[in-house]
């Protein structure tokens, strides 16, 4: 952690560090340089030179979309389609295609995300995946 901090100081690009917790789990850290005197001010403190936000990971989730799974009580099978709209979009079509799933079932993934998230199309839906991604990502 030591040195992501110290590697951070002289840069503007974020590092990300694997932790294990006492109890086995994975977690992640990652650290935000704060260089600039606009972004130290903003955290109240004008002498942090970075920011660490820490969150235990899940392998079967990228670290944006666990705070999402949790926040809207998604099932595996949302939060994948919530994946594919978000990192490249597409049509219910390719979407099954890329997921190895049938139209059908896309479709009713979106569904239910739409309901669960109150989001109204896919657009929707990758603003809210955006807005869960932390300042490193």
């Amino acid at each position: 952690m030591r040195s992501a901090l110290v590697a951070t100081l002289d840069t503007t690009t974020a590092a990300v560090v694997p932790l294990t917790g006492p109890d086995g789990a994975d977690w992640s850290a990652q650290v935000l340089p704060l260089n600039s005197g606009i972004r130290r001010e903003a955290v109240g403190n004008p002498e942090a030179v970075a920011a660490v936000f820490v969150h235990r990971a899940e392998p079967s989730a990228p670290p944006p979309l666990d705070g999402v799974r949790v926040r809207f009580q998604l099932t595996a099978g949302e939060l994948r389609v919530l994946d594919a709209v978000a990192r490249d979009g597409g049509t219910a079509a390719e979407l099954a295609w890329r997921l190895g799933v049938s139209e059908p079932t896309v479709k009713t993934h979106l569904r239910r995300l739409f309901a669960k998230t109150g989001a109204r199309r896919q657009a929707d839906l990758v603003k809210l995946v955006e807005a869960w991604r932390g300042p490193a990502a």
